[in-house]
């Protein structure tokens, strides 16, 4: 199919590799956890912060244990429409299945930088190499999306809400640390918030390969919508688990930034897709982030980690990932 990233032939080399010397999944993916079973996320019913106080807090305490426990929670009744959900993957559906040829442009959806990618052309390993392609868009720049009008209106409206979901459940979890939220209205805004969108096609040998590398989120917040396959597994206690999807909820995890604001009270979990051979899955992620320059401090002392800027961090980010293939993130600032 015409819309199918060049994954075989771009990789052909890796793969013979592997292939030819019979390593096996552990091997390749350089990852002795296993997967126990099927987990549950914590889930929260948002529709309880507007009734009594006492429901109202015990809805916020139960977000915060979420966040120290497990640094992911699903949410239901969080303002986000099935509707609105089934339009976005419908236009998700749309615009991956465009020609690859047409999509890897570089003004494909006429934004101000190059806004698609896949897999990982600097992979040395298997198990760097991501199989999936996406789009990341800042907000403002949706509007520009001028040649693909239902595609812009949908991201649109789904952006107008999760929004302010992001900044009713960061204002919480900051409120259970006695931070405050004018440290987030000051640095993060529309400005500097940021949209996914992915698409993790079939697989031919999904035993060798993630659909999403291993990581953990460069956000405060991340609150993300994964359709009904599912595919998501997180690390739980040294374990890979996998999450059972829930097509009434949204996750939401904690980012590499909170964990630093927090001291490491909210944990930032590595998490990953997995591969699948014989259907296409799709989701969508927003990432609540802050300006270039935002300093991120541990607000109690001693601190855990030493202090940095965003912008430290996404250039220590960058320059691991060439380097070494891996993120490895927030140890890079431990004092």
């Amino acid at each position: 199919m015409d819309y199918e990233p060049p994954f075989l032939e771009t990789y052909k080399t890796l793969l013979a590799s592997s292939l030819g010397i019979g390593v096996g999944i552990s091997d390749i993916r350089n990852d002795t956890s296993s997967v126990v079973e099927r987990y549950e996320l914590p889930l929260i019913d948002l529709g309880r912060l507007n009734l009594d106080q006492l429901e109202r807090e015990e809805c916020m305490k139960e977000i915060s244990e979420a966040a120290r426990k497990w640094g992911f929670f699903q949410v239901v009744n969080h303002g986000v429409s099935q509707e609105m959900l089934k339009s976005l993957q419908f236009e998700l559906m749309e615009v991956f299945h465009r020609p690859f040829a047409n999509k890897s442009q570089d003004n494909f959806l006429n934004l101000t930088a190059r806004s698609y990618n896949w897999g990982n052309l600097s992979a040395t390993n298997m198990k760097q190499l991501s199989w999936s392609e996406a789009f990341h868009m800042l907000l403002p720049d949706i509007a520009r999306m001028n040649q693909h009008k239902s595609m812009r209106s949908t991201i649109e409206v789904y952006a107008t809400v999760v929004a302010p979901l992001a900044e009713s459940l960061v204002q919480i979890l900051a409120q259970k640390l006695n931070i405050k939220f004018s440290y987030f209205q000051e640095h993060c805004s529309a400005n500097t918030c940021s949209l996914r969108l992915n698409r993790y096609p079939p697989c031919p040998f999904p035993s060798m390969v993630f659909g999403l590398v291993p990581h953990s989120d460069s956000s405060f917040l991340t609150i993300v919508h994964q359709y009904q396959i599912g595919g998501l597994q997180l690390m739980k206690d040294g374990n890979w688990v996998d999450v059972k999807p829930n097509q009434e909820a949204l996750i939401v995890n904690i980012g590499d930034l909170f964990q630093a604001l927090s001291n490491g009270i909210y944990k930032s979990v590595k998490h990953r897709v997995v591969a699948a051979e014989k259907v296409e899955r799709f989701s969508v992620a927003y990432f609540y982030k802050p300006s270039i320059d935002a300093v991120i401090q541990s607000y109690v002392t001693p601190p855990v980690y030493r202090k940095f800027t965003f912008r430290e961090y996404r250039e220590q980010t960058l320059k691991d990932v060439k380097e070494t293939g891996d993120k490895v993130g927030l140890s890079r600032f431990l004092l």
